[in-house]
Parts: C-alpha cells; structure tokens; sequence
C-alpha cells in the first residue's frame, strides 16, 4: 500500500495526459460497479450503461437502503443520512426523455440527499452527450467516498483514499509540532485531486503494466 511520503511525491498529473487519467478512473468505477451488481460493465461501456439512468437510479436506492440500516443498527438519531428513495423507469433507453428523466432524478438525489458540491456534480448532458465526463466520474466518486462513511462498498480508490487519510491523522497525532490550520474543503480538494487519486492511478497502472508482461 502507497505511504504519505511516496503519495505526496507523486505529480498532480501521472499520466501524460487528462484522458488517461480520466480513463483509469473510469475503469476503478466500472469494476467496482460489476462487482457491486453483477453486471457486465467495463471501461469502454461505462458510459453507456449509464446513459439510461436506470443504474444511477438503482445506486441511490441502494445507498439510501444502507444508510437506512446503519442508522437503524447504529441509533444516531441526529446523522444526516439519504432517506429518500428515488422513482425511475429501469426500461429506459440512452438519450430518450426517460432516461434524462432518471438521471435528473439522480442528480437532484445527489444534491438533496448526499449533499455533493456543486463543484463535483455534472448536468444531464454532460452524461447524454458526453460533454464532461470528468464531472459524471467525480460525482460518481464523491457519493461512493461518502456512502462508505455509513458503510457502502467502495471503490478501491475511495478505500486507498481513507488509509492515507487516516495516515495523515496519525502522523498529524503522533508530531510534537502543532498541525497547520486548513480550510477543510481545500484539504480536502488537496488529498483527493493532488495526493490520493494521482497516487492510486499510477500505482494501478504500473501492476496492470507488471501483469501484462507476466501474460508474455
């Protein structure tokens, strides 16, 4: 497992360019989704299959049921947790009206019930045309990193994210110099976009690379 020294090296951009770095983001989410539902989903069909809405939706649903069971089990009456489900056709096909129906419906869940920055969040187009599918994979991830709080499978990323998370606070708990003052939500900005996922892609990428050679 990557360390904080070895992450904090890495560069902001690993790969040589924004599309491959986009592109092993894409391929954690479609693995982690297979896995998740059973589905056939991989990195050249993710986009695709989320075209209709209807997985989104699925995935909501999912995390709403989660975090109903871990409020149930854990009695913390005042957590803020998703509660509302939400209505979707799962017959849909990419680019009708009721595909952008549902993945409306699941952007205005993300904001009303995962509470995800407007920073991190993408419009319906951004998906149905593919205008910015950095945002869709963002997203994507931000509800993943905050489902898993309350105990949502997660992708491998959001889990490489919370070690060195939890890294950093046990250095910061462990150093006789007081921690520097952040803003939370630059830190926060900082170990995802600049540490965290930077670090994980390219480690990915060099034991994809090993495993490769090893079929050779």
């Amino acid at each position: 497992m990557l360390g904080i020294a070895h992450a904090s090296n890495q560069s902001i951009k690993p790969f040589k360019s924004s599309d491959e770095y986009l592109y092993a983001m894409k391929e954690d989410l479609a693995e982690w989704l297979g896995e998740l539902y059973q589905i056939k989903i991989d990195v050249n069909n993710i986009l695709e299959i989320l075209k209709t809405g209807a997985l989104l939706c699925a995935h909501a649903n999912k995390v709403t049921r989660v975090a109903e069971g871990f409020l149930q089990s854990s009695r913390l009456a005042n957590t803020r947790l998703p509660a509302s489900e939400v209505t979707f056709v799962s017959s849909a096909h990419p680019a009708t009206f009721l595909a952008r129906d549902n993945i409306t419906n699941f952007i205005n869940w993300c904001r009303k019930e995962m509470s995800v920055p407007d920073v991190l969040m993408f419009e319906t187009d951004d998906l149905v045309l593919h205008k910015n599918e950095m945002n869709v994979v963002l997203c994507l991830l931000e509800v993943a990193r905050r489902a898993s709080r309350f105990g949502m499978a997660s992708p491998v990323l959001i889990q490489l994210e919370h070690e060195i998370e939890q890294e950093i606070q046990q250095e910061t708990e462990d150093s006789p110099v007081p921690p520097r003052s952040f803003n939370t939500q630059n830190l926060d900005e900082m170990v995802r976009h600049q540490t965290v996922y930077p670090a994980f892609l390219e480690n990915k990428q060099q034991i994809d690379d090993n495993q490769q050679l090893q079929k050779e």
